[in-house]
């Protein structure tokens, strides 16, 4: 079933020609240097290009791929790394997900929607850690209010508090929608809508999808264009990595990118790169059929920085410690922290997560890391409260201009966090590592934020340029 009113050419949005004729292209060594080239004009590439990079192996060319993506990420968006968490409401599922805990035919899984009074206190637990921007997750199926269960819930959200602290921007990854519904989400003030086709291969796709709404491929695969039709100009898209060949999958979201920028002016705000991970009840989360190893993993990150390096890159809690502060050097520009993947585990309710987690540690112990890697973790929203979404943000993201605004909305938003929330550990490195972020801004941009901090710690919260 499809809005009748979106004109959809399934070929230009997956392009299995083009995707295979790209995979098998040899590359040479003269071209990589001269797609390198082009990355640090900060231009997207093509579909041919990423896949050069893709066949790149010696050693040489790929320490080059990683290193032109940490000067990439740092052109574009500095040093800074936005910090996030996922609150499940909902398990309730009727989709047969081979790789998914919450799958319909799970019967070991006790079902749960949290109540708004429930998803209050989950909200109220995360902000007493400092957190300031969530993503809603549901299961692919609401109680007996439909939509609007989800609607309530992102007003209950927004509503939290702790002290003078509350979410500033809540991101949602549902279910595709019709028009109309999208629309609805956008009245209600989402910042980026968020959907995972979970492999772009048809076939795969098929085997894995047994039942339920989320079996019909065509119908997930459209949604951004219905989110966009709708008026939300801010999307978040991504696979799972380990369900298929991972470098089909990344010229499959290149050719799906190239889609919505020729069809709608803008590609995706945000690409995540998800792992396939241990899941209750799913024997294929445990051996994945295309295990993506670490090196590759890391490499396909920074190509996919390199391929659209104005896009945010996200990287969650399925991952390690230690992949995850690899990571940063390599183009990723947001991350979960003190995640939980099950409705209520904030508050401590014993259910089962969808997915097994990597990195358990705390929010105040992953910014202490961040810090001691050299990184600024940030907790800004200005561009969802500005205006700043869509092709407005592109326009300041592609030319590398949105790091004048990212740098001192990260020192100041961190400063926050080292006043309200921080452990003394994490406070003594907070207040070198922005002393350092200071020290490298420009004077006028140094002049506002060091006016900025001052104001933080005098009491004022909520600053932003």
């Amino acid at each position: 079933m499809f809005n009748k009113s979106i004109n959809i050419n399934f070929t230009m949005i997956i392009n299995n020609e083009k995707i295979q004729n790209a995979l098998n292209y040899k590359p040479t060594h003269s071209e990589l240097e001269e797609i390198l080239s082009k990355s640090k004009r900060l231009e997207r590439l093509s579909m041919q290009e990423v896949s050069v990079l893709l066949n790149t192996y010696d050693d040489g060319g790929v320490k080059s791929i990683l290193q032109t993506a940490n000067w990439v990420k740092n052109e574009i968006y500095g040093n800074r790394l936005v910090i996030f968490a996922p609150l499940y409401i909902s398990n309730l599922c009727n989709n047969d997900c081979t790789y998914c805990a919450f799958r319909c035919t799970n019967t070991n899984i006790e079902r749960k929607a949290l109540s708004q009074e429930e998803i209050l206190k989950e909200t109220e637990v995360l902000l007493k850690t400092g957190q300031k921007r969530v993503l809603l997750v549901a299961g692919e199926s609401y109680p007996k209010e439909g939509i609007d269960y989800v609607l309530k819930a992102i007003d209950t959200v927004y509503a939290a508090r702790d002290g003078k602290n509350n979410i500033r921007r809540l991101n949602v990854n549902l279910a595709p929608l019709e028009v109309e519904d999208f629309k609805k989400l956008k009245k209600h003030d989402i910042g980026t809508y968020q959907l995972f086709q979970e492999t772009y291969h048809k076939e795969t796709y098929a085997k894995l999808h047994l039942k339920g709404p989320k079996s019909n491929y065509d119908y997930r695969l459209t949604a951004i264009d219905r989110a966009f039709e709708a008026g939300l100009d801010d999307v978040g898209i991504g696979v799972l990595f380990g369900l298929y060949d991972h470098k089909y999958e990344v010229l499959a979201l290149i050719s799906h990118i190239e889609y919505l920028e020729e069809k709608f002016g803008m590609g995706p705000h945000t690409i995540s790169v998800p792992r396939l991970e241990p899941a209750t009840g799913s024997e294929i989360a445990s051996t994945p059929p295309y295990p993506v190893s670490d090196e590759d993993f890391k490499k396909m990150i920074a190509i996919l920085r390199l391929a659209v390096p104005y896009t945010g890159l996200i990287l969650s809690t399925r991952e390690t410690a230690e992949i995850r502060s690899e990571a940063f050097d390599l183009g990723i520009s947001q991350i979960s922290a003190g995640s939980k993947t099950n409705p209520g585990g904030y508050n401590d309710v014993d259910s089962m997560e969808q997915f097994s987690l990597g990195d358990h540690r705390s929010l105040d112990d992953v910014i202490y890391d961040v810090c001691l890697h050299g990184y600024i973790p940030s907790f800004c929203t200005s561009c969802y409260r500005s205006g700043r979404t869509g092709l407005d943000f592109m326009e300041y993201a592609k030319p590398g201009d949105i790091k004048k605004k990212c740098s001192p909305n990260a020192l100041i938003t961190f400063q926050e966090y080292l006043e309200d929330y921080a452990s003394p550990k994490t406070k003594a490195i907070g207040e070198k590592t922005i002393a350092k972020g200071l020290a490298d801004l420009p004077e006028k941009m140094k002049e506002f934020t060091i006016k900025s901090i001052q104001k933080i710690k005098s009491g004022e919260r909520d600053i932003f340029c």
